[in-house]
């Protein structure tokens, strides 16, 4: 007697080519825009730091996250912090992954993105509202950012809020080094953050 389960066995035994699941995705994507059921969009895409998560909500651009982040991981915490309506949507995320390539194309200095800040709070999120005020190019040490937020003594609090900065190289805590000019850490990695300074000096 032939049942349910043995249909559902065959659907899934049944070899779908690469061609046809990328349709798939491309219809659910757009009934669930159409539905308004998308309230995290994320893409990757390949950059010369490797590839990088996009993240955004209706608000704005809400992750940067590195390879080295584990994408999987980063779009855990997004289900648990924000929505489980998570859904790879990349039409959402044309306009940053347009703007991030041309910074790294050295065809852009500033970026023009809505923001959605919400992973952050408190200190974290005032230090990380000030740092695109660092020009591209230039460097401030982690207590020249602390001074500049009003809180001169807090140096290590301000180098927390770099290490957790969700938006990096859009909001750029690359661009803070320590008081002796040494690199400090950085989200990404010194390897990273090295390719970014670089790349702005180069320009």
């Amino acid at each position: 007697m032939h049942n349910n389960n043995d249909d559902v066995t065959a659907l899934l035994s049944t070899s779908v080519d690469a061609d046809t699941l990328s349709r798939l995705h491309r219809r659910l994507e757009q009934a669930a825009d159409q539905a308004d059921l998308i309230d995290v969009a994320y893409t990757t895409i390949d950059s010369p730091v490797g590839k990088l998560l996009l993240a955004a909500t209706p608000k704005g651009l809400v992750r940067v996250a590195f390879d080295t982040e584990d994408h999987d991981r980063v779009l855990e915490t997004l289900g648990r912090k924000l929505s489980l309506r998570v859904l790879r949507a990349p039409k959402r995320l044309d306009a940053a992954a347009r703007e991030i390539d041309e910074y790294f194309r050295r065809r852009r200095q500033v970026f023009d993105l809505p923001l959605d800040l919400s992973l952050s709070h408190g200190f974290r999120r005032v230090v990380q509202t000030h740092l695109p005020e660092i020009e591209y190019g230039r460097t401030r040490s982690y207590r020249e950012m602390a001074e500049l937020v009003g809180n001169p003594r807090a140096v290590r609090a301000v180098g927390t809020a770099c290490a957790t900065n969700p938006l990096p190289i859009v909001v750029p805590c690359h661009r803070v080094l320590r008081t002796d000019g040494t690199l400090g850490g950085y989200i990404g990695g010194l390897a990273a953050k090295t390719t970014l300074l670089e790349l702005e000096v180069a320009a």
